[in-house]
């Protein structure tokens, strides 16, 4: 882009609300980030698998972001503003005031994450209704959704919360809400979330199934009867009271959220792959599969018509791209186990120490560490002897079994260095075999994706990349822009203000690939030896489940 034609230039803003911090990004229509700001956010604890948040927090984060990534800016060249966030559930009264969701009453504390576990004995009723809805959600409820979560707060908050609700947002909505004052829905976040059915809305049914007719009868005015496709305006866009909050035009178009993963899903997929000998080139987009890794990871595959994958959830249809069908496989813990791990090891404090003084994050100098002890092997091999199941968390996808646990075979006493970076392998290693899991099983339901599109914090570690392409044998790519899911926000704005026809001329107008990593096909053999026993791991502890429980 030449300078003298630097007035010409249409920004957009994307905000992302992410598990632990709010990012904003100035994205060009080309898909280029010009500016980006973040700031953390507090995640409160109260007991075990109970995860709160502050929606007025997040919000005063928002604006705080925005303002940064637009000073200096000409106001008259920001088009458009689009919101992704978590799908957490956020709690008001009829004043759209917030609403305590904990036994201790603090207000603040009004939305319950989605990676919240407490409603799971609710979750388990839902899914013994075997209602129809559920083979939407690969036939199982998720605890992660929101119904288990609102008939968890009716059963455990009636009076200090339930009766006094008066508007249930799921995050993104709520950000959109704030932004122009207009109570819609995403038809991203009911149809994945609420059980929305893009043909024929809500099911009364369902809902009187599970105890909660109150919906019902209030014509589903708390939970959303108003819903936009993602990217379509918002009311008349910004209010003057949103723009002054969060320093941009008012007036300019908002469009109707995403869920973050959704988001990372749009700045990526829809790149063009011409001139790059990647199998995925002249083959439809469901060709592809996009995997967004931070806390969590996320396995979007798209399809032209609905496909039932047993533990997967969707079909959703439009609920990412416009006129495709979704299916979204995931994992609930990989960014935070792979923490989980190393900072839990014997020798943590050593690596700390030593990453520190050489001006290297933890991570990176694991995987220097690792080439130096590998010597002339295949890094993968140091880890022929340790095994990991990954599901510290539960199994989101494919089992989909809340009650799976982490496992890990092949421990020793040792105490070392070497020791930490072979588990931290391990569990990378285990994330990846996780993937193969989902895609296999996606394959086997008649999807047919044969190249990896990743985004997301995870994606900017070399080894969990090179590790996904070995064990899944699929060659992946990464965007040029490595914060695809800020292109992904900005994407709705670029739609919402009409500068381009629809979502997938915007996806590939702005999202642009940066990087492709091969698998290393010599060690397929290793890889498919360390799946059969990834396989074996939780078939040997659901027999452990039967003998101690009695299943």
């Amino acid at each position: 882009m030449q300078t003298i034609h630097q007035e010409d230039v249409k920004y957009y803003v994307g905000i992302d609300v992410g598990t632990a911090s709010v990012r904003a990004a100035l994205v060009d229509q080309y898909g280029s980030m010009v500016a980006q700001a973040e700031q953390r956010i507090q995640i409160w604890e109260p007991q075990l698998d109970h995860y709160e948040q502050s929606s007025g927090e997040i919000w005063a984060a928002c604006c705080t972001v925005a303002k940064k990534v637009v000073h200096g800016v000409n106001a008259r060249q920001i088009r458009g503003l689009g919101f992704d966030a978590t799908c957490s559930l956020v709690v008001l009264n009829e004043q759209f005031e917030p609403l305590a969701v904990n036994h201790e009453g603090e207000h603040h504390r009004n939305i319950i994450m989605w990676m919240d576990h407490r409603a799971s004995s609710q979750a388990e009723r839902i899914n013994s209704t075997r209602h129809d809805v559920l083979k939407y959600v690969g036939g199982v409820m998720s605890v992660e959704m929101q119904p288990p979560k609102l008939l968890w707060l009716k059963e455990n908050l009636e009076n200090s919360c339930w009766e006094n609700a008066g508007h249930f947002f799921d995050l993104p909505d709520f950000l959109s809400w704030k932004a122009t004052g207009v109570p819609s829905r995403s038809f991203c976040t009911l149809v994945c979330k609420w059980t929305y059915s893009s043909d024929r809305g809500w099911d009364d049914s369902f809902w009187t199934a599970i105890g909660l007719e109150e919906f019902v009868t209030d014509n589903y005015r708390k939970i959303g009867n108003q819903v936009l496709f993602p990217g379509a305006s918002v009311g008349d866009g910004l209010t003057p009271e949103a723009a002054k909050d969060l320093g941009l035009p008012e007036g300019i178009a908002v469009g109707a959220s995403l869920i973050d993963a959704h988001a990372g899903g749009l700045g990526v997929i829809g790149a063009d792959v011409k001139g790059y000998s990647l199998p995925c080139e002249n083959k439809p987009l469901t060709s592809r599969m996009a995997l967004i890794c931070g806390t969590s990871s996320c396995h979007m595959g798209i399809s032209h018509n609905p496909i039932f994958v047993p533990g997967v959830w969707g079909p959703y249809y439009s609920a990412m791209v416009p006129g495709f069908w979704l299916n979204e496989g995931g994992q609930s813990a990989t960014g935070k186990l792979i923490e989980h791990v190393v900072r839990g090891h014997s020798a943590f404090t050593e690596l700390e120490k030593k990453a520190d003084s050489s001006g290297q994050n933890i991570y990176t100098y694991l995987n220097r560490h690792l080439d130096l002890i590998t010597k002339a092997s295949p890094v993968g091999l140091l880890a022929v002897d340790l095994h990991v199941w990954p599901d510290f968390h539960g199994n989101r996808s494919p089992l989909a079994d809340l009650t799976l646990k982490g496992t890990i075979v092949g421990l020793t006493l040792s105490r070392s260095l070497d020791d930490l970076a072979v588990a931290y392998l391990a569990t990378v290693q285990a994330i990846a075999l996780g993937t193969r899991h989902i895609v296999e099983t996606m394959h086997t339901a008649g999807h047919d994706i044969n190249t990896l599109f990743l985004c997301g914090g995870l994606s900017k570690n070399p080894l969990f990349v090179q590790m996904h392409a070995d064990i899944t044998g699929m060659p992946v790519v990464l965007s040029k822009e490595v914060e695809s899911v800020l292109v992904g926000a900005a994407v709705l704005g670029a739609c919402a203000c009409g500068d381009f026809t629809s979502i997938q001329d915007a996806m590939e107008q702005m999202g642009k690939i940066g990087k492709i990593v091969q698998p290393n096909r010599q060690d397929k053999r290793f890889y498919d030896k360390k799946y059969e026993v990834f396989l074996k791991l939780v078939e040997h502890q659901r027999e452990y489940q039967a003998i101690m429980h009695g299943v």
